[in-house]
């Protein structure tokens, strides 16, 4: 029979004992606060401030058109130098894209002339280069078209295929990086922090001092269980509010509630993945080879860093059963496409009994564990 009163005492002796540990508490604020701004903030899949500059040696309607098509935030304002001054811009890397227009371009391409434009590229910053050549070459031939379609010299596509995005017009990658470095981060720290109590209570000899007490080792586990959740979802809550909402601007186009409703659920299942990890390790070294061993690859397969159906099918049926996966599922409905209980349910269930499932495999391990050392 589980006594409310022991675990709450339990947990409290946990908020006691991790309230005295300065380099956690940083690490929690460092994870939810400056970690979760610089991912989001950072540079992604797409163009970036881009430094461009035009050799103009037609100096045209045409070619002033294409160079006014580049703009912030994917380019800089671009700047005009002359063809003598390209060797020494590009050895002492001011721009990373140079555009040479010839003399004549214009009229060669009215007349429908095959014309050519240079396009040199410092890359060094290598996924910058290669995207961003991707933008200026898809920039000039729509400006060639319009102008060759002015004159009458194309007759363009018969019907214009019409793009419209869901949940995410503009594109931003900043909303996904976010959310999935949140989840990282979440699944990070709880694991950490729950898997770390129990090895502590191991190491002080304290668990020894806990088990001689009235004292349950499932009211033990819940005790850490709630007193790290806690926390984490603390941060987590200011996280979302004040990193995600405020500083980078991202929607949440769902109920709040029921995104700390799912949150809450995920988080039982990965501290319990904590508290079965601790059992199995019987050092922080070893828990640390654990972790590598098991976050990881919750990161990585889960959906946050690439989606689930560009895996091979094999490791999908694996991620199935990984929390996080089913968390990242739900936790994107609800952010970007505003999903309600009806539609997120079946992954909340699924948390939870995954949860439940470690949770006893933890306990059975514990009893075990403490058994063979008595």
């Amino acid at each position: 029979m589980v006594n409310p009163a022991t675990v709450f005492w339990l947990g409290t002796k946990e908020l006691r004992t991790l309230s005295k540990d300065v380099m956690m508490i940083l690490f929690i604020v460092y994870s939810f606060g400056f970690s979760i701004y610089t991912q989001g903030s950072g540079g992604g899949e797409t163009v970036n401030n881009a430094a461009i500059a035009f050799v103009d040696e037609d100096q045209s309607r045409l070619s002033r058109a294409i160079a006014g098509q580049f703009a912030r935030p994917y380019f800089q304002e671009v700047r005009e130098i002359s063809a003598a001054d390209v060797d020494r811009a590009m050895d002492e890397g001011d721009y990373t894209f140079i555009v040479v227009i010839p003399p004549g371009f214009e009229k060669d391409t009215t007349r429908g002339r095959d014309t050519e434009i240079q396009l040199l590229v410092d890359a060094t910053a290598s996924q910058q280069a290669g995207l961003g050549s991707s933008y200026i070459q898809n920039y000039i031939n729509d400006a060639v078209q319009r102008h060759r379609q002015e004159y009458g010299e194309g007759a363009g596509l018969a019907d214009d295929l019409v793009i419209r995005r869901a949940f995410n017009p503009n594109g931003v990658q900043a909303w996904f990086r976010t959310i999935a470095g949140l989840t990282d981060q979440l699944s990070l720290l709880v694991i950490i922090l729950t898997g770390a109590a129990l090895l502590r209570e191991r190491e002080h000899g304290t668990i020894e001092h806990l088990l001689v007490m009235p004292i349950s080792a499932f009211e033990i586990a819940l005790a850490k269980v709630w007193s790290n959740g806690l926390v984490i979802i603390v941060a987590f809550v200011c996280s979302l509010l004040f990193i995600v909402e405020g500083a980078l601007d991202v929607p949440i186009a769902g109920s709040r509630g029921l995104l700390l409703l799912g949150t809450a659920i995920y988080v039982f299942a990965a501290a319990a993945i904590g508290i079965f990890l601790g059992t199995l390790a019987r050092t922080m070294a070893q828990f640390a080879l654990l972790m590598i061993m098991a976050v990881m690859p919750m990161m990585m397969l889960s959906g946050g860093m690439s989606p689930v159906e560009s895996q091979p099918q094999w490791i999908q049926y694996v991620t199935w059963f990984l929390p996080s996966r089913h968390y990242i599922s739900f936790m994107q409905a609800i952010v970007y496409r505003g999903a309600d209980f009806s539609i997120v349910w079946k992954e909340f269930a699924t948390v939870l009994v995954m949860g439940a499932t470690f949770l006893a495999a933890s306990l059975l391990l514990f009893r075990r564990s403490i058994a063979a050392a008595r």
